[in-house]
């Protein structure tokens, strides 16, 4: 899944170019080349899909050039992830009636990949072996309040016990709910990551979001064909905006859960650039360092052009974003509130700046 426009990473992230075609951390690969590369250590080229916005197929084409067209599922309009799901595993499905699938976003980080790519493969074998629902969880590390959480039980699929019931999804908690999950110790952190067989998805939509379900139901004799985009142009126009978590996840009852833990980020927000980046010895990430001085400043997240001179004196605990000609200075306690500047900076310059 690569639609989303990343305002949270404003003004790097921007509309025209979002996050997952950036390369924050200067290694010289894209969040979506780095998703990419790490799916081919899983399964052959041919059968890694792109679902994103029409607006961005030109820069998927770019950065992932040996995707063959047919590979790339371009949506009209952005209506959160269910549709996405929902058309990309009919398309699947019409090539496999027996594929099993992993959904993956494309902007997500992950430090282990030898971990990550043992728990989807694991997860591949029980998905085709069961007719379930499978979500990957996170051990978490701290009470964080920008995830959401899952809480699982003891039982768990025959074929494999380290697969366990999903009780509930509770959506970003506050801060002493989020304390009370990490306490409980069976609360996970819901990584957006699935995996399921075509038939089992196909089959949940149907019982929980019949609308959609017939929606690209409709769709079975175009898909992989020369009609395929006419007709996505017009399923989209009648798709709800709506989430799989809450469309799906939240309702069926054949979700389980695989504990995995292989450092993996969900790169929301600047906090967790920060997190995951280099940092001095008094707590500064800057990205580049070339040409940033620091003096008598600490714990702050600066990313700047590499060919500009940046000198910060005294200032603790602030985001330094400069980019596309806007210069952005935040507190990090204060970084929720970023998605908020950039609805009013569109609301008085328009679209110049977004």
């Amino acid at each position: 899944m690569a639609g989303g426009v990343g305002s949270r990473f404003w003004p790097v992230s921007r509309t025209e170019f979002p996050k997952q075609f950036i390369d924050f951390f200067g290694v010289g690969k894209t969040l979506i080349q780095s998703t990419y590369d790490r799916f081919l250590k899983i399964c052959p080229p041919e059968n890694i899909f792109i679902v994103t916005n029409e607006i961005y197929t030109h820069i998927v084409k770019e950065q992932l050039p040996d995707l063959d067209e047919n590979q790339i599922l371009a949506e009209p309009i952005m209506r959160n992830t269910a549709p996405c799901i929902s058309y990309g595993s009919m398309k699947i499905g019409s090539i496999n009636p027996n594929a099993t699938i992993v959904v993956a976003p494309s902007d997500h980080t992950i430090t282990d990949q030898a971990a990550f790519i043992a728990a989807i493969e694991q997860s591949l074998k029980a998905a085709s072996e069961n007719d379930c629902l499978i979500t990957l969880g996170i051990k978490p590390s701290r009470p964080d309040t920008g995830y959401g959480y899952i809480q699982y039980t003891e039982n768990a699929l025959e074929t494999d016990d380290q697969i366990h019931k999903v009780k509930i999804f509770t959506e970003k908690p506050n801060l002493e709910l989020a304390r009370s999950f990490i306490q409980s110790g069976d609360f996970l952190w819901n990584a957006g990551i699935f995996i399921w067989s075509a038939n089992a998805i196909n089959e949940a939509f149907s019982k929980h979001l019949p609308e959609m379900h017939e929606i690209f139901m409709q769709g079975k004799p175009v898909y992989n064909t020369a009609s395929e985009k006419e007709f996505i142009s017009d399923a989209y126009q009648q798709c709800t905006n709506i989430s799989i978590d809450f469309a799906i996840m939240e309702k069926a009852d054949n979700v389980f859960v695989l504990p995995a833990d292989f450092g993996w980020s969900d790169l929301g927000t600047w906090a967790s650039i920060y997190e995951i980046a280099e940092h001095d010895y008094v707590g500064n990430a800057v990205i580049p360092t070339e040409q940033v001085m620091m003096f008598n400043s600490s714990n702050c997240m600066v990313n700047v052009p590499k060919d500009k001179l940046v000198i910060l004196q005294g200032l603790h605990d602030y985001i330094v974003v400069e980019s596309n000609n806007t210069l952005l200075i935040c507190p990090r306690s204060e970084e929720q509130s970023i998605k908020q500047v950039v609805a009013d900076v569109k609301a008085k310059f328009g679209t110049k700046f977004i």
